[in-house]
């Protein structure tokens, strides 16, 4: 019995000295590509912010990233539902989609196109820790945990949160059912990566809300609960023009290089219509804005037009960082309508919405501490919970499997 006790003891110390082993360095490759990946994006942002004339090269942006996929012979419609399908499956993630992304994601942001950075850094990570596992654990069940690992560390190294990196990448995949035996390598994984992508030296955001905000009391977790029902109705109506938007533009657009040119010249003529560059790109400094209290209250709206032009026109990039947008700038303007602080609206409108959209409601509450601290986390958590029941099934990725349903069991 001493024996048997004695020989499982050890081999738990194996196991754990190797993945912590293995998260390191993931962590510490995809930190520093991370890092490098964060300051192209960040440098492409600011030439097309300094050379307004980029915009009108949109269209043959997009022309260029169809011709990248079309030479890599990757599809141009393969994204992080991709990654997702095969973290679950052990499914085949083509390396190339590594590059792929990486290029065609900063081209969007130097031209114009509206989207975020965390869908490239999921498929980046995601198919170069792919690579690491089929290196070295081809025929193994282990090769997942190696995806997931880079998932969180490109995450992390994008984001600074490297908590909510490692709990993000394992609840996103089955929606009521977490992998608990990733946790371990993924956050050393995504801790790593944050570590040394600061050492690298990648750009940090100003994550932090207005001074003298507002006490805590009844009256501000019903205001929540209102900004967390809002943040679901506006998840429904997000992800339902991400994917009719997708679907409808193929059909009504078959061939790849029209359709890709067509979206760069909507998305040039609604900018000039609009006669501002807020809603291109990731739009980082309006949600800095809206956080410091001050948000246009048509800005949420558009920027889901932009980004559902955008994305399912084939350029690159991620729908959260767009989601950050919608839900700062929502949540801004309806606090300022109910007496809620707009500034803490803003910061409780932007995590109701990651929470909804991902149905990740823990992810989203370990965000907001990693943001914005722990003063107002019974808000953030009241917004994410609320979010996240109602919406329901709703999510950015198909691929997402839910284990039971949102209301619990049904008849």
């Amino acid at each position: 019995m001493i024996k048997k006790q004695f020989h499982s003891s050890v081999l738990y110390l194996w196991a754990f000295f190797r993945w912590m082993v293995t998260g390191v360095i993931i962590g510490a490759l995809l930190g520093v590509i991370g890092a490098f990946f964060a300051i192209c994006v960040e440098k492409a942002t600011h030439i097309r912010q300094h050379n307004d004339f980029l915009i009108w090269l949109l269209p043959a942006g997009g022309l260029l990233i169809a011709l990248l996929y079309r030479v890599m012979k990757l599809p141009l419609s393969i994204g992080t539902d991709e990654i997702i399908k095969t973290v679950r499956t052990q499914g085949h993630v083509p390396f190339l989609m590594a590059p792929a992304i990486f290029l065609s994601t900063t081209l969007t942001h130097l031209l114009g196109g509206s989207a975020g950075r965390e869908g490239a850094a999921l498929q980046l990570g995601g198919a170069i820790g792919a690579a690491v596992g089929d290196l070295t654990h081809p025929k193994s069940d282990s090769r997942r945990i190696f995806e997931l690992c880079g998932m969180a560390a490109l995450f992390s190294a994008l984001f600074g949160t490297p908590v909510t990196a490692a709990v993000f990448v394992i609840e996103i995949i089955e929606v009521g059912r977490i992998n608990s035996r990733a946790f371990l390598p993924c956050f050393a994984s995504s801790a790593t990566a944050s570590v040394i992508a600061k050492m690298v030296g990648a750009p940090e955001e100003p994550w932090n809300l207005a001074g003298s905000l507002q006490s805590v009391g009844t009256i501000s977790y019903l205001e929540a609960a209102v900004i967390g029902v809002a943040c679901a109705i506006m998840t429904i109506v997000f992800c339902t023009c991400m994917h009719t938007g997708g679907k409808y533009f193929k059909k009504l657009i078959k061939n790849d290089f029209i359709r890709v040119f067509v979206g760069g010249a909507l998305i040039v003529g609604l900018s000039f219509l609009f006669r501002t560059r807020d809603y291109n790109g990731g739009g980082m400094h309006v949600i800095f804005d809206a956080l410091n209290g001050n948000a246009a209250p048509w800005a949420f709206a558009v920027k889901v037009l932009f980004t559902m032009i955008t994305l399912s026109a084939g350029f690159k990039g991620g729908e959260i960082v767009p989601s950050f947008f919608v839900g700062a700038t929502m949540g801004c303007t309806i606090a300022s309508l109910i007496g809620m602080s707009p500034a803490l609206g803003a910061a409780v409108g932007l995590i109701g919405m990651f929470s909804g959209i991902t149905n990740a409601p823990l992810a989203a509450i370990i965000m907001s501490v990693e943001l914005f601290g722990s003063e107002y986390l019974a808000l953030f958590g009241i917004a994410a919970a609320v979010a996240f029941m109602l919406s329901g099934h709703f999510s950015l990725y198909h691929a997402q499997l839910f284990t039971e349903p949102q209301l619990g069991h049904e008849e």
